[in-house]
């Protein structure tokens, strides 16, 4: 756990050493422009995600007297409808809780590889890596579909912990694909995805074959609503029953590897999340096989060496500090994490004090450290694994927070990794299939797409589910409940959960300014400073100045869905991502 602690004395020295720079004193622009913003209040329950139907079915269950396990089950079925995105039947995920009595647990429905995939299962005769376009790609088509966990684990929660049941839950989400929802011209747009066009059921499920929805219209899911109402009386058919034979059957026309052993064998995992703390802070985050709660709390450690407070929200300086923790956590996470069962990883030594301390001092305070010339303090971790044992979510991975009137707390981010998934449809059930085994490695030291090197901890192997940058995170101040945090958006998951918490925990910006606030990352390799469009040009010159390769990329980064707790009065304030336009925070 990252200790609390006070200031190490080189620290004065080096912001005072900050603090000369004068060039990069200036408060960056952009962060003036969120100044404004306020996150919606409620005093009982809430619910923040990227669809308003979803938050609303989430809610419509707090109002019934569900609790916040309740409450997120009817949010993930319901995003199964109207996000196809991300939202998913087909896709896996994570689920953390933490009750009000204070315990904690991770439920982890990541998807597995089926038993009949091989480390290199994407590689041509010569051992490249097949282009992404490719139908036998780890993207794109039936080769890249793992053996699905969000019903298995939506269930299992249901079962365990919430207070309805599964009927009563569901039920939000069966209507919704039964008598439809109007959609905006964003999502009629979404739905005109190239990848969709080239699978049958795809285009006729959500393309009318080629006469495409356009805003103000309903579109209506009766497959779907069939499927739902199945899983509701009876959620094991889905993985030993008919719908488990139909849904094989379905893609076994395309070549899938998934079979009916696959399914009967797929298992939900509890877990113990990971936790640490940062000065008053305590936070709680996910574990292996997600690579970022151990990320982002070995990035925590090595700041919390730092006055970010003094420094200020997304300055020059701040921005430098932050950045070269994260480079350092991700060269870490490149080398050592993937899924526990299969791999032994060193997590105590990872997010450990000393080792942070080690990282710390070999930052320079005037300039970048290239990635390239990065030495790992040695004496601290074993050496990296050399061979496999028995990674990517795009940006349509989706995440949702709930809090409810007790005071239990969920965070669950949940995928079908690119946008759409493998964009197969299993046209019989009406579900989308993920494409989540471009998760794994491919290749070993072959960057995927966004640019990560992945080692053989994350190389494929049967039943083995793939590394995942999904980050749900759940924050306590001085012991109570302060902030339930998380995003999607590929590796920029983890920095984007970890900067709203530092910008709410040391910047001075509240739930739905940081939610908002522009983005910045860096994930050792390439080594390359990416950030959006808003950062003032005395900024990004600062940066540069100190040795940083520059890359300002607009687009869809990730979608906060976060809620934070008023310390003094107790409300829930929800700050829904304004990046997104059919969102909402729901509270009552």
């Amino acid at each position: 756990m990252i200790s609390r602690r006070a200031l190490f004395p080189a620290a004065a020295g080096f912001l005072a050493c900050l603090s000369s720079l004068n060039s990069f004193a200036q408060q960056p622009a952009n962060v003036l422009a969120w100044r404004g913003e306020q996150p919606v209040r409620a005093k009982h329950g809430m619910v923040v995600s990227v669809h308003h139907a979803a938050s609303d079915a989430g809610l419509e269950i707090l109002r019934a007297g569900g609790n916040a396990v309740d409450a997120a089950v009817a949010t993930g079925f319901a995003l199964a409808v109207v996000h196809p995105a991300a939202g998913n039947l087909g896709g896996g995920g994570f689920l953390l809780l933490r009750t009000h009595d204070g315990r904690t647990t991770f439920i982890d429905y990541r998807e597995k590889a089926p038993l009949a995939a091989t480390e290199t299962m994407y590689q041509d005769a010569h051992g490249d890596v097949l282009p992404e376009t490719s139908l036998q790609s780890s993207v794109l088509g039936y080769h890249a579909i793992g053996t699905p966990g969000s019903v298995a684990g939506m269930v299992y929660a249901e079962r365990k912990y919430g207070k309805l049941g599964l009927a009563k839950v569901i039920a939000p989400a069966i209507r919704l694909a039964s008598d439809g929802f109007v959609l905006t011209d964003e999502e009629a747009g979404e739905l005109r995805d190239d990848d969709l066009t080239k699978f049958p059921d795809s285009r006729r499920i959500f393309q009318r074959n080629g006469n495409y929805y356009k805003a103000g219209e309903t579109f209506r899911q009766p497959e779907l609503a069939r499927t739902l109402q199945r899983i509701a009386a009876n959620p094991d058919d889905f993985y030993r029953g008919k719908m488990a034979q139909e849904l094989v059957a379905d893609l076994k026309k395309g070549g899938a590897l998934l079979t009916l052993q696959d399914l009967a064998q797929y298992n939900v995992v509890e877990r113990r999340p990971i936790i640490g703390d940062f000065h008053n802070f305590t936070v709680i985050s996910a574990p292996p096989p997600s690579s970022g709660g151990i990320v982002v709390l070995s990035a925590l450690n090595i700041l919390e060496g730092y006055d970010l407070t003094k420094l200020g929200d997304r300055t020059p300086q701040t921005l430098h500090l932050i950045t070269e923790a994260w480079r350092r956590a991700f060269m870490d996470r490149a080398q050592y994490l993937g899924d526990p069962d299969f791999n032994t990883i060193p997590t105590a030594q990872l997010i450990g004090q000393k080792y942070a301390a080690a990282w710390r001092a070999g930052i320079s305070p005037i300039h970048a450290t290239p990635s390239a010339d990065l030495k790992r303090p040695p004496g601290f971790l074993p050496q990296p694994p050399t061979t496999a044992g028995h990674y990517r979510e795009s940006n349509d991975t989706t995440h949702y927070s709930v809090v409810d009137s007790e005071g239990n707390a969920v965070a669950v981010t949940t995928t079908l990794n690119n946008s759409f998934g493998s964009a197969v449809t299993s046209g019989t059930l009406g579900i989308l299939l993920n494409d989540e085994m471009d998760d794994f490695a491919a290749k070993q030291g072959v960057p995927n797409m966004y640019g990560l090197i992945q080692g053989p901890a994350n190389a494929i192997a049967p039943g083995k589910r793939p590394l995942s940058a999904m980050t749900p995170t759940i924050v306590l101040e001085n012991g109570k409940l302060r902030y339930v945090l998380g995003s999607p958006g590929g590796p920029r998951i983890i920095t984007t959960v970890g900067n709203i918490l530092l910008s709410v925990a040391q910047g001075g910006l509240n739930i739905q300014q940081a939610v908002d606030a522009p983005r910045f990352h860096h994930q050792y390799l390439p080594d390359e400073l990416y950030l959006e469009p808003g950062f003032s040009r005395d900024t990004l010159d600062a940066l540069k100045k100190m040795g940083y390769s520059v890359n300002v990329k607009d687009g869809h980064w990730s979608n906060g869905e976060c809620i934070a707790i008023d310390p003094s009065t107790g409300e829930l304030l929800g700050g829904q991502d304004h990046r997104s336009h059919y969102g909402k925070a729901a509270g009552y």
